[in-house]
This record gives structure tokens, sequence and C-alpha cells, in this order.
């Protein structure tokens, strides 16, 4: 998988219903290594309810379930969401039961036992579909909102230019935005093979608050960097 591919994923949530504990354990440790977070959920019924409450980007999801199978779950999400990609997980292999399925317009269906290759080529599926869908756009505090596929920053309906280092940088914080983007990251987001001196950084940390307000990128000390959760 390419790196524009990986820096789009790390941007996604998936939700993921399966009840068998191992199973949704296992899967949801390998998708998180991917994408930015991973809501599980051991049945169809509450599976339902955080999707119209969480509004994930894609969605995985096993057949067998109680209380509501992935098939009916699929269904009632199909009546208004024929967009978001879906990712069917099912112990079956019997073509006839496969084909009753294609109505449901699924990314993917994956034989149990589930194995990387399969995730991997799914991620890869769902991303075209979100990509030729929609841009990958991030809300953020105070009207702020940057869109990952070109690029963009804006507040309100004023784009505020950045750099190329000012985009790697500020990218790296939307993608950590409840956690520190630590100064190892950023030496190998930001610059790569280059050598992030001291006086780059701090330069570099100077010119990209002065498009923001006070506060909004804050440095924990020794640590890193990250957006400030308190900012409203």
């Amino acid at each position: 998988m390419d790196k524009i591919a990986l820096e789009k994923l790390k941007t996604l949530t998936i939700l993921y219903a399966e009840d068998e504990e191992g199973i949704r354990k296992k899967v949801s440790d390998s998708l998180r290594y991917y994408v930015k977070d991973v809501i599980e959920v051991n049945n169809g019924e509450i599976a339902l309810k955080l999707y119209l409450e969480k509004k994930p980007d894609i969605i995985f999801t096993d057949i067998m379930m109680p209380k509501m199978d992935g098939i009916e779950l699929v269904k009632k999400i199909r009546k208004s969401d024929k967009s978001t990609p879906i990712v069917m997980i099912t112990a079956h292999t019997d073509k006839e039961y496969l084909l009753s399925v294609v109505e449901l317009h699924l990314e993917q269906y994956i034989i149990k036992p589930i194995n990387l290759r399969d995730l991997k080529d799914s991620l890869k599926k769902c991303l075209y579909v979100i990509s030729n869908n929609r841009s990958i756009t991030r809300l953020l505090p105070q009207e702020y909102r940057y869109d990952f596929d070109s690029k963009i920053l804006t507040c309100g309906v004023k784009e505020i230019k950045l750099t190329k280092k000012e985009i790697a940088f500020f990218e790296l914080l939307v993608q950590n935005r409840y956690k520190v983007t630590t100064y190892a990251q950023l030496q190998e987001y930001v610059w790569g093979n280059e050598l992030m001196s001291d006086d780059a950084l701090k330069s570099l940390v100077r010119n990209i608050r002065q498009k923001f307000p006070k506060n909004y990128i804050k440095n924990l000390s020794g640590v890193g960097y990250k957006l400030d959760d308190k900012i409203s």
C-alpha cells in the first residue's frame, strides 16, 4: 500500500460488528494499524445505533450475530445510505448464498478465517470508493477545516496558505487529534531523510502558529505537539 493511501486511511474510522470476541479483537487490532479508529460492537442492534451516532467512514460486519444479523443491519443502512463502503464477513462459502447479498452493494465479502491480505485488499477497495465519492475532510475547532485530498486548510470561507512542511506538520497533528505527536514522528513524517534541527522545528512551529488562534497548537516540553482539545 503506497504512502498516500496509508495517510488517507489514517483519517478514517471503521465500525466493526462481530459477536465472537476473539476474532473481533484480533481483526480490530490489525485494522487499527491502518486506520484512525475502530469502533467495536458485538451485535447488529448496537452496530446500527452507533452507525447513526458516529457516522463511520467504513463498515465491517459479520453475518451471523445476535439480536440483528449482518444482512438485516446492511439492509437498514442501505435504505438511506448507498455510499458508505461495507465489507461483509462470513463463514459461508455457498455461492448461491453469497449471490443473495450482492443486492446490498458491498465492496467485498471475506470468507473466514480472515487473513491480513484480505483486510488490506478490502481497505484499498473501500478507500477507492471514498476517494471517488468525496474528499477526506476533517472538521476542527473554531470553524477550521482541512481537506486531505486537496491539501487545503480553510477557516469559514477563508483559505489559509501552508507551506509543504507546514502541511506535513499539521496533517500529523490532525491525524493524532487526541494524542501527542512526538518529535520522532515529526522527524520521520515532516523531515524524512533531512535532519530536524531544534531551530528548524521552532521556526516551523512559530510560522504555523501565526495562522491559528493562540494556544491552538500546544507544546508538551520534551515530548512533542498536539492540537488543544479544550479549544471550542
